[in-house]
This record gives structure tokens, C-alpha cells and sequence, in this order.
């Protein structure tokens, strides 16, 4: 069967939108193809800076043949209205259509067959579409033409045929250019044009022009060159997957150089080293492993293989490199010479969000909640205090100016520099973390405290002002900040009350708002903008009608009242981040909201340990089985419930017991409630769990020999009342109203 082949060729493509183009253009004209019923057997796209290419092999010669049939009017009907259906079938006369009988009696169809038309043909309509609609996310357009592309588009090749035979060119055109068979190599190296035919001797025709169209391939070439010539020096690579991707894009015939710089530079820390050459010259670092820190070396990827070795594009990235790490070292040794406490008053000039104040009135919050948080994460108050108070103060130091990405790590070496306690200095950096499912939590006290701190600070100040995420957007991470609290508890086996906490950080963003005092023991609030408290309660009216009391004299609203709203809103947030987080761990959802659904449920740890019993539970047979009970108690109870307009609630009677079967579900009942109960105060869920699973086999016995609905109306009652016993029992572990199954 015939394959295409397909080049776009360009000016440079830039590296960071070349992975997406090439996916993009793979499903773009596959679509297509599918679409026009031309089902291929398989593809793959390829991109280097200056072409993107795409093989689809497998393609049918031509479309199928496509037999439709029209539906005419009825036989008999007016001339006007067959001569119409005549035209829009293609047809000459009314003899060439069968008469077919319905319902309503006998009418025209019409049988229409379409040949499939040349596959080239639908190619050559299909590419062009492509390239004009093409999603790139910035485009440019030059000279006097219309079209539009990332940068100026020179040539195109689009071949088609099968292996057998010589391949055919699809001819179309776009904007002037002429699809062909011609391209050319590597810009420097083998510029001259030259013909391709089909996938396989265009692409050894393109390693003879010295270009390498696999970007994978080119990886792996710089990778190991990379890594053998470092070896050869006695050194070892520090790998950087992101830098690796960009610099494959970068260039279509890897050559990897060695070059290297003053070592007096390696006094200052080794991610301002790393951060600069990779940020300017796209150049990995070494590190000498036999002293374990960074050695004055770089690689650099050059795109040609010079005459001279090389010499002089090391020689020239050389010279960059030092400016650059002369710069560097001017703004470390620049910012050590101010102490970080001596930051703050240009903290206070940095508005964090126009409704939520300055950076310096959000670290005063941290500051508390770091304090409060203390005892809790087993942290010294004193020091989590004191860390909360530096960790931003870096922000505006003249390195994370130059370098935001260093934000926290600079934090911590000023802070070391300085002399403050190491577990403050770590907080500095750690507090950020984790900023991704790949990165670390926090494990030491003082930065879980601070790190928590932060999330709640961040998450109550955007919950009060009524910023929340909405469907995929979320402007400021409050998902991630979610997660991060929630993997820093669970990854430490903390007990923190989730709704405590946020009731807390959610207090004095309320209360700063009309010069509130929180009490001897809490920052007194007079600094945040007075049309804060206005626009919160605003929005937040119909939320906290019912709580929110103002005095008919100070008119000062119940600032417990509607943080406590608030908490309670963000307490749902944080149950569906806990039911992805688990998700991601093969956990089922289900049971995340089984457990949640019971009041009072804010301590993640004990739910997530209620929820791995509840599921080792519902894998038996006893917990399968209760749960199948459990399901046909609540159906009968909801069917009854709802023809009877009441609930049966509260306990039966146990003087209207007729039958063995109710007297055991009743006394087995009663037992599984106080057991699990206490089970569960103890904390034991393994154990509640074996409390009820007492109830199965009372269960099935009470199903397979008691009537629940009965004539008698005070025996109907009684044993409804006996099912949501069932109910109250298994409450104790779960609402098992929300588990699937």
C-alpha cells in the first residue's frame, strides 16, 4: 500500500514548540485521512529547527466506493416535487428508482454510488487545509503573502506512493510555494538541495546532509558524548532533563565541546553556577565527584563541526560565561552585605494581591500560623516564627531579581550566612515545597511548619476574596497548594485538623479589614485596605446570613461565624484534592467520600487510614456481602420513606419482635454500633471494621426470612425502624450511602 512522506522546511522552529508541532501535525492530517475513509496503517512525525516531517504508511490508493440511499417523496406526489428529488439525487428519471412501501404507503428511493476518489487527490486538499489552520501558539507573516506559520516557510515535499513503484508528487500549492519532492540539509554543512523519494532514503539522505531528523536520536547523542567526554576528564555529568529537550531542538547535527571557567567563581553556591550557564548559554554543568561539588567546567551542544576542533566557539562561550558569572558573583556578594530581616521594609511596597495587601501583611499571617502550627508538626515556636518572618525576604534580593527560579534557595544561604539556625535557614527553601508530584514535602518541623503556613495563608486569603478555582482554571495555584498540604501531612503522619486550621489562617484576613484585635494572643490587624471587609462580606452574604451577627452600634461582623463558613467551604475543596491525590495511588474516590460524608472529618491522616480499612474491609466476602445488605435495607427504606412522607428513625420497639431473625439483627446491632464506636475512638479502624461485619450474616438472615412490608401498619414500622439499624451501625465506620458497587 502507498505511503506519504511530508516535509515542511522552515527558518527555526523554536525549541520549546517543536515537540507540540510535531504531535499536532501527526493528528492533524491522520484525522483528516480517517475521516475521508482513508484508514492507515501507521505514523510518525519527526521535527528539528528547521523542518517538520511526517510519515504515514498504509494508506489505500483510493477512497472506498460509497453506496447511499436517498428517500424520495411518495409515489403520486406533485411533479414539482419529484423533479427536485430527481436533481438532488443525480438522477434522469423517476424509472431509475425503486419504489419502497412504508408505513405510510409507497414512496421513491433513490440508490446512490459515489466512487472513492484517488487518495492523492484527497491528500492534496487535506495538506494545505492543514498548514493554514496549523495551531502554532505564536505565528508570523512576511513578505506579501497571506499565509501564516511560525516563521517563514520555504519549501514543502510531499511524496506518495508505494515501495514498488516510483512515488508520485502530490501537487498543491500554498501561498506561491509549490509542493515537490527537493529539500535541502544542514544549513552550514550540506546546504545544497537535493531529491527525495520516500521515508527511508530521505531520511539517510538527510544523515549524509548532516542533519539527524529524530530528536530522540539527537538526545541520546548529545547525552552520551556529553557523558563520555566528561568521563574522560574525571568528571561527572549533572543531567537536566529540560535542558537536554532544548538543546536537541536547537540543533540538527549535535557536536558536543568541553569549556570551562575561573574557578574562583565556585564560591558562590553552585545553583546560581548551574542556574546562570544553563539560563544564558544553554550549557550543562560538571561536578567533580572526587571533592563533591561542581567543577569549573561546561558542555556546551555546538550545531557545526568547525575546522578548528572547536576551539572557537568554546573560546567565545567562554567569554560569555564569565560576564555572566561575573554578574552573579556581583549580586551575591551584593545581597550578603544586607540582612534579610533588613528586607522587610521592601516587602511592605510589594502588593501579593491588591485585596489581600502587601507582602510584608501576608508574612505578618504566616508569621502566627507558622507559631500556631508549631506544636502540631513537633517544631520550636520561637524558630518556626522566625523562619516564616525571613522565608520571602529573598524576593527581593538582587539574585532572585535576575533569576526568580532561585527564589527560597537564596533564601537559604543568605539565611545561613547570616548565622541563623540551620532548621530557619532550611525553611527558607523548603517552605515552597512540593511544587510538583515529582518534588519533595518537607520533613523537618520548622519548614513544615512555615510550609504550611503558607498554603493556608494562600488558600484562605483567595477563598475569603471569593477567588476560587473554577472548572480547569487556576490562576494561583490553589490545587497545587491543596496538594502540598495534604502530601506533608500524609507523607509525615501528621494529625491536623484541616477545618481548625483553615478557620485560623481565615480569621485575620477578615478581621484586618475593620481594625479587629484577635485577641492578646494574635496579631492585632490595622494595616490591610478598608474595602476588603466590604467586598468579602459582599460576596459572601447569602453564605453567612444565618451566622454572621453585626452589632447594631460598632456594626463589627462575627468574624468567627463567617470564617468558619469559609472553612467549611474550603474543607470540601480539600476532600476532592484528596480524592485525586488517593486516585493517583489506585485508592477508589468512592470511599474517600464514604468517609467524608461522616461529621467532623477533617483529619487526613485518620481518613486516609479509615479509608485503606474501609477498602481491605469491602475485598471480603463479610464487607461485600454487608454492603449488598446494606444496599437493599437503604432502597427499602428510601422507597417506603418517601410513599410514606416520614422517616423511620429512632429505635424499634423490641416488644414488637415476632420472628428469631429480627430479635438477632437487633441485639447484633446494638453490639456493632458500641463496638465500632469505640473502635473507632481508639482509633482502631481495622477493628471497627470486624464490629460490623458482626451484622452480615444477621443480615441475610433477616432478609431471607422477615416480610418488611407487612398489612400490619405497627409491625410495617417496627421492622423499618429495625433496617435503619443496619444504617446507624454502619455510620459508625462510613456513610456506606456513597460506595459504589
Amino acid at each position: 500500500m502507498p505511503d506519504l512522506l511530508l516535509e515542511l522546511f522552515s527558518e527555526e522552529i523554536p525549541a520549546r514548540m517543536q515537540a507540540r508541532a510535531a504531535e499536532d501535525l501527526r493528528k492533524l492530517v491522520t484525522d483528516k485521512l480517517v475521516a475521508a475513509g482513508l484508514v492507515y496503517e501507521g505514523a510518525k512525525a519527526f521535527v528539528t529547527p528547521r523542518r517538520l516531517a511526517l510519515t504515514v504508511q498504509g494508506i489505500p490508493a483510493k477512497q472506498p466506493d460509497v453506496k447511499e440511499e436517498k428517500k424520495g417523496p411518495r409515489v403520486g406526489a406533485p411533479e414539482g416535487a419529484i423533479a427536485g428529488f430527481l436533481k438532488s439525487a443525480g438522477l434522469t428519471s423517476i424509472e431509475q428508482a425503486k419504489v419502497q412501501q412504508d408505513k405510510k404507503g409507497d414512496f421513491y428511493l433513490a440508490v446512490v454510488e459515489k466512487p472513492g476518489r484517488s487518495a492523492i487527490e484527497v491528500i492534496a486538499e487535506i495538506v494545505p487545509e492543514v498548514v493554514r489552520t496549523f495551531p502554532w501558539p505564536k505565528q508570523m507573516r512576511w513578505g506579501s503573502g497571506r499565509l501564516t506559520w511560525v516563521r517563514p516557510l520555504h519549501a514543502i515535499v510531499a511524496t506518495f506512493g508505494p515501495e514498488t513503484e516510483e512515488p508520485e508528487i502530490v501537487t498543491f500549492s500554498i501561498d506561491g510555494i509549490e509542493a515537490g519532492n527537493v529539500t535541502q540539509g544542514h544549513r552550514f554543512l550540506a546546504p545544497q538541495a537535493f531529491k527525495v523519494r520516500r521515508f527511508d532514503d530521505y531520511v539517510q539522505n538527510l544523515e549524509k546532509a548532516k542533519v539527524v531528523l529524530d530528536s530522540a536520536r539527537r538526545a541520546e547523542i548529545i547525552l552520551a558524548d556529553a557523558k563520555n567526554l566528561a568521563f574522560a576528564q574525571g568528571l561527572e555529568l549533572v543531567e537536566d532533563a529540560g535542558l537536554l529537550a532544548e538543546v536537541a531542538g536547537l540543533v540538527e547535527s549535535p557536536v558536543v565541546l568541553m569549556g570551562s571557567f575561573d574557578e574562583a567563581f565556585l564560591q558562590i553556591p553552585p545553583e546560581v553556577i548551574r542556574t546562570t550557564i544553563r539560563a544564558n548559554q544553554k550549557c550543562f554543568v560538571l561536578r567533580d565527584t572526587k571533592k563533591d561539588k561542581l567543577a569549573a567546567k561546561f558542555i556546551l551542544v555546538s550545531n557545526i563541526e568547525a575546522t578548528d576542533g572547536g576551539k572557537a566557539i568554546v573560546a567565545g562561550n567562554e567569554r560569555v560565561i564569565r560576564a555572566r558569572l561575573s554578574d552573579a558573583k556581583f549580586f551575591y556578594e551584593t545581597d550578603l552585605k544586607t540582612k534579610l530581616e533588613d528586607r522587610l521594609p521592601k516587602l511592605s511596597g510589594i502588593v501579593f494581591h491588591e485585596k489581600l495587601g502587601s507582602q510584608v501583611e501576608r508574612i505578618e499571617r504566616i508569621e502566627r500560623l507558622a507559631r500556631e502550627l508549631a506544636p502540631i508538626v513537633g517544631a520550636d515556636a520561637a524558630k518556626a516564627e522566625r523562619a516564616a518572618m525571613l522565608a520571602k525576604t529573598d524576593l527581593v534580593s538582587e539574585m532572585v531579581g535576575e533569576f526568580p527560579e532561585l527564589q527560597g534557595v537564596m533564601g537559604r544561604y543568605y539565611a545561613q550566612a547570616q548565622g541563623e539556625d540551620d532548621s530557619v535557614a532550611r525553611a527558607a527553601e523548603d517552605h515552597y515545597k512540593p511544587q510538583g508530584p515529582s518534588d519533595r514535602a518537607p520533613s523537618e518541623p520548622v519548614s513544615m511548619a512555615v510550609a504550611l503556613a503558607d498554603k493556608f495563608d494562600t488558600l484562605a486569603g483567595f477563598w475569603a476574596i471569593d477567588e476560587k478555582p473554577t472548572g480547569s482554571k487556576d490562576p494561583y495555584a490553589l490545587r497545587r497548594a491543596a496538594l502540598g498540604i495534604i502530601r506533608i501531612v500524609l507523607e509525615n503522619k501528621l494529625r491536623l485538623h484541616i477545618a481548625k486550621v483553615a478557620e485560623s489562617a481565615t480569621r485575620p484576613i477578615l478581621a484586618r479589614r475593620h481594625h479587629i484585635s484577635l485577641g492578646k494572643d494574635e496579631t492585632e490587624v490595622d494595616t490591610i485596605t478598608s474595602r476588603l471587609i466590604a467586598d468579602v462580606l459582599h460576596r459572601w452574604t447569602d453564605r453567612i446570613a444565618n451566622t454572621a451577627k453585626r452589632d447594631a452600634h460598632s456594626h463589627v461582623p462575627d468574624i468567627d461565624a463567617a470564617s468558619r463558613e469559609l472553612a467549611t467551604d474550603m474543607l470540601g475543596f480539600f476532600a476532592d484534592r484528596l480524592k485525586v491525590h488517593l486516585r493517583e495511588g489506585g485508592a477508589r474516590h468512592d470511599l474517600v467520600d464514604a468517609v467524608f460524608s461522616l461529621e467532623n472529618q477533617d483529619d487526613l491522616f485518620m481518613i486516609v487510614r479509615r479509608v485503606e480499612a474501609l477498602a481491605k474491609f469491602l475485598e471480603t466476602e463479610d464487607g461485600k456481602n454487608l454492603l449488598a445488605g446494606y444496599k437493599r435495607a437503604t432502597n427499602i427504606l428510601r422507597i417506603e420513606e418517601k410513599k410514606d412522607n416520614k422517616s423511620y428513625t429512632g429505635a424499634p420497639d423490641p416488644r414488637g419482635y415476632q420472628q428469631d431473625e429480627e430479635r438477632a439483627l437487633a441485639d447484633v446491632s446494638t453490639v456493632a454500633k458500641t463496638e465500632a464506636a469505640a473502635a473507632v475512638k481508639a482509633e482502631d479502624f481495622a477493628a471497627a471494621m470486624a464490629a460490623v461485619a458482626k451484622l452480615r450474616p444477621m443480615v441475610d438472615a433477616f432478609f431471607d426470612k422477615v416480610t418488611v412490608n407487612v398489612e400490619d401498619a405497627k409491625l410495617r414500622e417496627n421492622r423499618l425502624k429495625l433496617l435503619n439499624e443496619i444504617r446507624e451501625a454502619t455510620a459508625a465506620v462510613a456513610d456506606f450511602s456513597k460506595i459504589g458497587g
